[in-house]
């Protein structure tokens, strides 16, 4: 998925099961994030950051979903102890990792293993993916500064 295009409508189900759709968040913006892991340092960053700013992204018409690989059970209990107040969508078949192109061969002190780029896509009002915040420039513990920029 690159900038311009029309995210798809069905995104997949959260932490309960619950099929998310796109239309869920028809007329606000949609922060779509992709992290590697639940409860890895990094990711509880990311995610305690957007929750301490969620009320302020709210405010200026943002929603906001994270996306990994994790099951349904990892993410209740990663929301459940970091005190979450936005979904998680449980992408355990990889399928909307692989449409948005961040599940891939990952390096780590020389071990090649396949893995999540931590990746973030604004999407407009319209479904339209409107800017990309590639695994270099995310910023785990400023990320809604970011978002907000």
């Amino acid at each position: 998925m690159n900038i311009g295009d029309k995210a798809p409508e069905i995104l997949g189900k959260d932490e309960n099961g619950n099929e998310i759709r796109l239309s869920d968040y028809a007329g606000r913006k949609l922060v779509l994030y992709f992290y590697p892991k639940d409860m890895t340092s990094g990711c509880t960053a990311q995610a305690c950051n957007l929750r301490d700013n969620y009320s302020e992204l709210r405010k200026q018409g943002y929603e906001v979903l994270g996306v990994s690989v994790q099951d349904e059970k990892s993410h209740q209990k990663f929301i459940e102890k970091n005190s979450l107040p936005f979904h998680l969508i449980a992408d355990t078949e990889m399928k909307l990792s692989e449409l948005f192109g961040t599940w891939g061969e990952k390096s780590m002190y020389g071990r090649k293993y396949m893995g999540t780029f931590r990746t973030t896509f604004i999407i407009n009002e319209q479904g339209i993916i409107e800017r990309i915040m590639l695994p270099k420039e995310v910023k785990t513990k400023d990320h809604a500064a970011q978002i907000l920029k």
